[in-house]
């Protein structure tokens, strides 16, 4: 009898169901209420390009140096990598506990590690994290 406890229905995502119909409800309110009560005032100055308080000048369309985005982008991909490691950190005992599980496991981590090291290899070898160019 205890297996039927485990039993997922409809009936238990019911409250997930409401807690996303009242929070979308929410923000449909929220933004109708704001665009029928909220002022409408357009004048020049609010109908202006704003980016970051600095006044426009010149074409959007100039060279920019690639460094910075490549630098970004190298980061997000390497920090999204080292999340992979999280579980295997929390789950380590129970990895250890079973010999056979735990062997596969440390050798999927440590092939996750030479592709990684692999990638890092590459990319120092490219020099995209040179910035003296």
């Amino acid at each position: 009898m205890a297996f039927l406890l485990n039993i997922s229905t409809a009936s238990n995502y019911l409250p997930i169901a409401i807690q996303l119909i009242f929070a979308v409800g929410f923000v449909g309110t929220m933004l109708a209420l704001s665009a029928i009560a909220g002022p409408k005032r357009k004048t020049k100055d609010k109908l202006e390009t704003f980016a970051s308080g600095i006044e426009h000048h010149g074409d959007a369309r100039a060279p920019m140096a690639v460094k910075y985005f490549l630098i970004a982008i190298l980061f997000v991909l390497f920090d999204v990598e080292v999340i992979f490691f999280y579980p295997y950190a929390v789950n380590f005992r129970e990895f250890a506990a079973d010999p056979a599980m735990g062997w596969k496991t440390f050798l999927a981590v440590l092939m996750f590690v030479a592709f990684f090291l692999i990638g890092f290899y590459y990319i120092i070898k490219k020099g995209a994290l040179k910035w003296e160019d």
